[in-house]
């Protein structure tokens, strides 16, 4: 039976391949987090690494539970039962970075330094594939779902806007997260809310302004004219049209 190392990575006592004790983030999460050089400390990185992922690292000979850490922090502990939670809880003190693990949600460890200390969270869809110390990818996935976890709001925000396919939860409330949260609505369930916080009929300028800094209106180009269509293909069902310009919610 393989040993699985200190350093064996999450996934790693999930591999049916002989002898391999380390699985290696997939390297489009990173890049999709802001790439390697974004960050300045992985502090559990195995011996092989065939591509960057921070700036500075630390190995199984420099034990990165007993150094310092400094700066934007990215890890892929070791998923071991005793020790993960030791990496998280350095994790969360150190305040700055983001993990990747899997998403046992209702261990001792996530509750204590996921659920209480994160400061959002995105749960990858599906398994992910990670990769071996030689740069291949693993043919099976990873055997569980996978969550990745920021600590520090500046990590939060661009965990809600990195792209990835997947479930984004925010823990704090900073305007930009829950921006991203907002951004989440339908343009039919956006329309509604706007229309109901004015009374009686609304000018289609003023239910503009009311709408023109809503995450999602930021993202599209082309949002008046989405809102327009929403207004007609609800209209005389949610929508009620009073004259040239005007609307309200049925």
């Amino acid at each position: 039976m393989t040993r699985t190392s200190r350093f064996a990575g999450i996934g790693g006592h999930h591999s049916n391949r002989p002898q391999t004790v380390e699985w290696l983030t997939p390297p489009a999460i990173l890049e999709a987090l802001g790439g390697a050089a974004s960050f300045d400390l992985d502090p559990a990185t195995p011996d092989i690494q065939p591509w960057p992922t921070a700036l500075h690292r630390y190995t199984k000979a420099d034990d990165g539970l007993a150094q310092d850490w400094f700066g934007r922090v990215w890890m892929n502990p070791p998923y071991t039962n005793g020790i993960i939670g030791r990496w998280l809880e350095k994790l969360a003190a150190h305040g700055r970075g983001t993990t990747i693990i899997f998403a046992r949600t209702e261990t001792d460890a996530f509750f204590r330094h996921v659920w209480e200390q994160a400061s959002a969270l995105l749960f990858l869809r599906g398994r992910l594939n990670f990769h071996y110390p030689d740069g291949s990818r693993a043919k099976a996935n990873s055997g569980a779902p996978t969550v990745l976890c920021a600590y520090g709001m500046q990590d939060a925000d661009i965990l809600a806007f990195c792209g990835l396919n997947g479930q984004f939860v925010p823990l704090r409330f900073p305007r930009s997260v829950l921006g991203a949260s907002l951004a989440d609505e339908t343009w039919h369930e956006v329309v509604v809310s706007a229309l109901r916080q004015k009374r009686g009929p609304v000018e289609l300028a003023d239910l503009y302004r009311a709408i023109a800094e809503h995450p999602k209106s930021r993202r599209n180009p082309h949002w008046q004219a989405k809102l327009r269509q929403v207004l007609q293909q609800g209209r005389g069902t949610d929508f009620v049209h009073h004259g040239p310009g005007q609307w309200s919610a049925a």
